[in-house]
């Protein structure tokens, strides 16, 4: 299926690895150019070259910590109009609840809220003069089931779907979509490293871990990326136009609900 977005712009956020990275690999099959964006160089410019080998695309890589005003600034220096946004960022530590601290706070809103929010700001004026813009925010199934551990997560990707909800209705006449993608468990870095302590306590291997929650989840598996990003690209087709402000769980059916 052609999502015709070939020609098309994007910036997709923390695209180094893993989500982000299917992503914008999805993005580059369907012929968008692409600047991506990460903080460690090296890996970055790793999958700027993977993505341009795999599909030939143009891509850009911009290595900057995205939560900076420097950072968002250096991003859409390299792409100041973009026909598609994927904003994305790392999500905040584990921690009981009752020892967060402001300090925590401020980062998690910083990271998981407040920076998708100021990109939001910064293209969405272009994107309705164009009658074009499709924004898609990878959040986090907590928006739906809140984790326990996860507080600052649940709080902030709280903030910004309410945030969405709003404004992608005041947009969406202007053909700019502004929808949620909420990733369960996938294989990535991310859920190596939130398995870490439950492996420790299991007393077995993370791979151990990880096969062990697989078999709870009605899939019978964590997702592959690759699933994930062809969502994304789904989402920012040009025939997408009419999905607005929805929040799209993939989680293999983990979250038991009779309505989403």
């Amino acid at each position: 299926m052609d999502f015709g977005l070939r020609g098309r712009s994007a910036i997709v956020c923390a695209a180094s690895k893993g989500l982000g990275r299917a992503c914008a690999m999805a993005l580059a099959h369907e012929g968008v150019a692409l600047v991506i964006n990460a903080r460690t160089s090296e890996t970055l410019e790793r999958t700027a070259e993977e993505i341009r080998a795999a599909t030939g695309v143009a891509v850009r890589a911009i290595a900057a910590d995205i939560t900076t005003s420097a950072g968002r600034e250096a991003v859409l220096a390299a792409c100041p109009d973009p026909d598609i946004l994927i904003t994305n960022a790392g999500g905040p530590p584990a921690g009981d609840f009752r020892t967060l601290t402001p300090t925590q706070w401020r980062a998690a809103l910083e990271a998981n809220m407040l920076t998708p929010i100021a990109l939001i700001q910064a293209v969405i004026g272009e994107m309705c003069a164009r009658r074009f813009g499709r924004i898609v925010n990878i959040t986090s199934a907590s928006v739906k089931s809140p984790i326990p551990s996860l507080g600052l997560s649940n709080g902030a990707r709280a903030g910004l779907t309410g945030f969405v909800a709003g404004a992608a209705r005041q947009v969406a006449r202007y053909n700019v979509t502004i929808n949620n993608l909420l990733p369960g468990p996938f294989l990535t870095d991310r859920l190596r490293s939130n398995l870490t302590e439950a492996a420790r306590r299991n007393n077995r291997d993370v791979e151990a871990e990880i096969a062990a929650r697989a078999a709870e989840n009605p899939a019978g598996r964590v997702g592959d990326p690759a699933e994930f990003g062809a969502a994304c690209a789904f989402l920012c087709a040009a025939s997408s136009g009419f999905i607005v402000g929805q929040n799209l769980l993939l989680d293999g059916g983990a979250f038991n609900a009779t309505l989403g």
